[in-house]
């Protein structure tokens, strides 16, 4: 008889297992569970601690349905009782409350979030002991609530005790009204049955928590609104989707919001139009979030260190509105710049954030290089009092400033300086550009003030990361220094973070994914048959194994040294192999088809520039091209038939399928990144997965994010293309982002519970990012490699350093306050030190800036002169052009769709190739209606004296080139166009 209970009981959890794990309590209950093996337990207890409640209650409800011991399902009943969870034992024994009782008992718990920040201040002891007296609390439970009021004071036991309420069978609300009215709390009740309110009398609320009498009615009306609006067909899961969404703008905010669904929404996907009323616009931090950013409301400089998704810019904007309103109080002008290091970020900040939190106060505005604004940034500056934007645009003005420009700006007219991912504040970075301003000027007023004369004033300074690092650290001596070193580089006072032992934590569970090495590679085996005939037509002996990383650093340098050397064999060899090793690569990660693609469209590519030259020249094929372009002719058919046989695969693929697969189809909802390490890849595993109708069946709907700079052979996405795809996700028309490391830091992309890096590791701070990216409830964060890649091997490496920078920043906290300041002075003076000689350097440098007539251009592949120096003018500082008209009959040009980005007063719409030897030389630009061929110096050999050099950028060169005359080409062109017109 018994096993048909348990029958029953296990077809009654599954159905109510979303009601269920709302109610039921978990820490009580696993005492009393004894056909649940210690292991199992100990599983749920670790889910409980790191994400709350109703986590631990879903995954004990599957590890009670995983059951097969006889009378378990009497046992589960038992416990129930004796750990107070009636109403729970209700729906475990099919006598749910009627549809009209449990849409009422939902309006009631929806009411008591909704007022959470009136009702966490009662007196919390007296309304528990009238609680326990009218039995809606066990004694278990009045000694819990008890001890977390006098260890961590009233409100947090107010919010344990509203926490445990509201999982009680209906008609507790009533009895909960009693025990406030007998305990004089009679303003509270009022509110709660909805009536109007002493509006002579303010509510008694933290200080840092700002609803009024008059917002504490309309929250009233509107829940009540709201329940009288609930009728006898709600269902337990369309809890949130009932909710208007004017009353979940309130209760998102609040600490305890996961009576209803788990989640905090530290970022919700509000546009502008659809902000909620103003005063239902307030921000309550939670208390790890307010003992964070305590020393800054103190006005003190801090770093601010917590794990993504766990509310870093939430209290930026908390500290942010303290400060204006201090500085309004004291009659002194505040002004905030909150400082990105990517342009998407500067809108992200504005929505969903700043803009969304703090406008109706104060004018908020943001400036990026993808900005239309008609004004200069100085005028942005003086008419706002919150300003978001690049670091390389506040950079830019500083430089400006320094240099007399009218259009520059002075770090002293912020009074607050907010700097994400400030862990890039480093060597080089212009984070470190900036905050070396800052230090110089911090410094200089110490010396003014022994002079007694008044200091410039200087920003305070609040940076924000969820991991600085170990900047590569071998030892543990060594991360402290570098947090040290980050430290000192942002003037931090001291760096506050936070250990999560609590239910604020939300750490994805791990697993390394290793797939079997290839036991048989013949595609593979093809690819590096040719590129040993290659070695051996231009006699390259190579020191490291094709298809690696130092294969690639190799054949790099081996076609630079050729350019110089003008040794076009070698050259052109390199570069042939470059795309074979980058095949190599491919085909060990993705499909063999889409390693075979990239080496047929180059190919073809490279031949049609030199089938296809213009009328007026011929393009010549060297015997070495020839012997390339046939080499792989030879072998296409071969590559083509293996490309087709599925056994040759890598096992990479077959491993990464069955992750998808499994976690697509055994979540609920499921929602995913996988992080890759090229374009090329991300793009191919979207289309894999498109193609297959197994992920279609799970569900699976994918789509890819990459970067926007024009740096490789793929087309780049625009920030549109970026913002749409991200849009789409956050909406669920898109469940799996396939990306490359651009979505792991600082975009605010929605939560995922599935996070998976794809043969690809970097350094633990990537790591520590790409995780945080699975901060859902029951998230996985899983590493797929290969055995024997050494990628798994790195990734421990990563987990240690991680480890590492956990101890050194405790290190750091900790340290005596007279040793910390000394060391940060140190690498302060130190860096001030390093900056001025660098600018000496870079001052001789350009004393030493000579005549353009010292330098020609020759064309990397076929060495033929291109042009002297003279003839090359700079636009806007950066855009290298030659308009001559000996330099136009060089050039052919073609057309390049990845090019057609239109810019400020220019666009660029195609490329230019050498006529001889079809070497692309650049882009066509059309600058002010004149059209300007661009030189990309990387494609050119520059002779500087007698030496042959290659450079990457143009900075490189110390050459002083003449500055473009618009006025006087732009004259000539007027007067060919009037010698062809044909007036009447």
């Amino acid at each position: 008889m018994s096993s048909d209970q348990d029958a029953e009981t296990r077809h009654i959890l599954d159905c109510f297992r979303d009601r269920l794990k709302r109610i039921i309590i978990v820490e009580p209950l696993l005492d009393l569970l004894h056909f649940l093996e210690p292991d199992r337990k100990d599983r749920i207890r670790a889910k409980l601690r790191l994400d709350g409640d109703i986590s631990a209650a879903a995954l004990l409800i599957d590890e009670i349905l995983k059951t097969h011991d006889k009378g378990w399902s009497r046992e589960l009943i038992t416990a129930l009782e004796t750990v107070g969870c009636t109403n729970a034992v209700n729906y475990v024994l099919n006598s749910p409350p009627n549809p009209t009782e449990e849409a009422e008992n939902d309006s009631c718990v929806r009411l008591i979030d909704l007022m959470q920040l009136s009702l966490i201040n009662m007196k919390t002891g007296d309304v528990c002991a009238h609680c326990f007296s009218q039995g809606l609390l066990t004694q278990e439970d009045h000694e819990n609530i008890t001890k977390a009021t006098e260890n961590h004071g009233n409100i947090k036991g107010a919010r344990v005790l509203l926490k445990r309420l509201v999982k009680n069978e209906a008609g507790w609300f009533s009895k909960f009204l009693q025990a406030l009215e007998d305990t004089e709390h009679h303003e509270l009740v009022r509110e709660l049955r909805g009536e109007p309110c002493n509006k002579d009398e303010s509510m008694s609320v933290e200080t840092h928590e700002f609803k009024t009498v008059e917002e504490g009615e309309q929250m009233c009306l509107a829940a009540e609104k709201e329940a009288d609006s609930v009728n006898s067909s709600l269902l337990s899961e369309d809890l949130n989707s009932s909710v208007d969404s004017s009353v979940l703008s309130v209760s998102a905010e609040n600490e305890d919001v996961d009576m209803y669904n788990g989640k905090e929404e530290e970022k919700g996907d509000l546009t502008e139009d659809d902000d909620p009323p103003v005063s239902k616009r307030e921000i309550v931090l939670r208390d790890y979030q307010m003992e964070v950013a305590r020393p800054a409301l103190e006005e003190k400089n801090i770093i601010i260190c917590l794990p993504t998704g766990s509310g870093k810019t939430r209290v930026a904007v908390y500290i942010t509105k303290e400060h204006l309103e201090r500085k309004k109080q004291m009659g002194q002008p505040g002004k905030v710049v909150v400082l990105v290091n990517k342009v998407p970020l500067v809108e992200q900040h504005y929505k969903a954030e700043f803009g969304r939190f703090l406008k109706h106060q104060y004018s908020v505005e943001r400036v990026s290089g993808a900005s239309q604004l008609k004004i200069s940034l100085p005028q942005i500056i003086e008419q706002n009092d919150i300003i978001i934007c690049t670091a390389q645009i506040l950079e830019n003005s500083f430089a400006k400033a320094k240099n007399g420009d009218e259009d520059g700006i002075k770090l002293s007219q912020f009074t607050l300086m907010v700097i994400d991912e400030c862990h890039h504040t480093k060597k080089g970075d212009v984070y470190n550009h900036i905050m070396i301003r800052y230090l110089r000027q911090k410094h200089k007023n110490q010396l003014l003030k022994k002079q007694d004369k008044s200091p410039v004033p200087i920003p305070q300074i609040l940076g924000l990361t969820a991991s600085p690092g170990v900047g590569g650290a071998m030892s543990q001596q060594m991360a402290e220094q570098h947090i040290l070193q980050i430290c000192a580089n942002l003037d931090a006072f001291t760096i506050k973070t936070k250990t999560f032992e609590e239910e604020e934590a939300k750490t994805p569970y791990k697993r390394i994914a290793r797939a079997e090495e290839r036991k048989e590679d013949p595609f593979g085996d093809v690819i590096k048959k040719i590129m040993d005939e290659i070695h051996t037509h231009a006699g390259l002996l190579p020191l490291c194994e094709p298809g690696t990383q130092n294969y690639e650093q190799w054949v790099v340098q081996k076609e630079q040294n050729a350019a110089k050397e003008e040794n076009q064999k070698v050259r052109v060899c390199a570069e042939h192999l470059r795309h074979y090793n980058e095949a190599l690569h491919q085909s060990n990660t993705i499909r063999m088809s889409d390693a075979f693609r990239f080496l047929d469209r180059y190919h073809s590519e490279e031949l049609k520039t030199k089938s296809s030259p213009d009328d007026e020249g011929t393009i010549t094929i060297t015997d070495t091209e020839r012997f390339l372009f046939t080499l792989f002719k030879d072998k296409k058919a071969k590559l083509q038939e293996l490309m087709g046989k599925p056994e040759y695969e890598n096992n990479n693929l077959a491993q990464l399928k069955t992750i998808i697969l499994k976690e697509f189809s055994t979540r609920e909802v499921a929602r995913g990144i996988i992080f890759t390490r090229t374009r090329l890849s991300a793009i191919a595993l979207c289309q894999w997965i498109q193609e297959n109708p197994k992920f279609e069946e799970v569900g699976v709907s994918a789509s890819y994010l990459i970067g926007g700079g024009d740096q490789s052979v793929v087309k780049p996405m625009t920030a549109a293309e970026q913002k749409d795809v991200l849009q789409r996700f956050r909406k669920g028309e898109i469940n799996l982002l396939i990306a490359t490391t651009v979505a792991e830091e600082g975009l605010d992309i929605a939560e995922c519970n599935v996070v998976i890096r794809y043969c690809l590791v970097t350094n633990e701070v990537a790591m520590i990012q790409a995780r945080g990216r699975g901060r859902a409830e029951d998230g996985s964060y899983t590493l797929v490699a290969e055995a024997g890649s050494g990628v798994a091997e790195r990734e421990s490496v990563n987990e240690y350093r991680e480890k590492m920078m956990s101890k050194a920043i405790i290190k750091v906290c900790k340290m005596n306050r007279a040793d910390y300041e000394k060391k940060i002075r140190e690498f302060q003076i130190q860096a001030i030190m390093e900056e001025k000689v660098k600018i000496k350097k870079k001052q001789q440098k350009g004393m030493m800036k000579e005549s353009p007539s010292k330098i020609s251009l020759s064309c990397r592949q076929c060495s033929v002169f291109v042009c002297s120096g003279e003839n090359i003018e700079i636009i806007e500082k950066m855009h290298h052009v030659n308009v001559t008209e000996q330099f136009s009959k060089l050039f052919t040009v073609r057309e390049n769709t990845s090019l057609q980005e239109r810019l400020l007063d220019y666009e660029t719409n195609g490329v230019i190739a050498c006529k001889n030897c079809g070497q692309q030389w650049g882009s066509m630009m059309l600058y002010k209606s004149i059209e300007c061929p661009c030189l990309h110096i990387k494609n050119f050999v520059v002779t500087y004296g007698s030496k042959k050099k290659t450079f990457s950028k143009w900075s490189e060169l110390p050459i002083s080139f003449t500055a473009f005359d618009y006025t006087q080409h732009a004259d000539l062109l007027v007067e060919d166009s009037e010698e062809d017109m044909d007036f009447d």
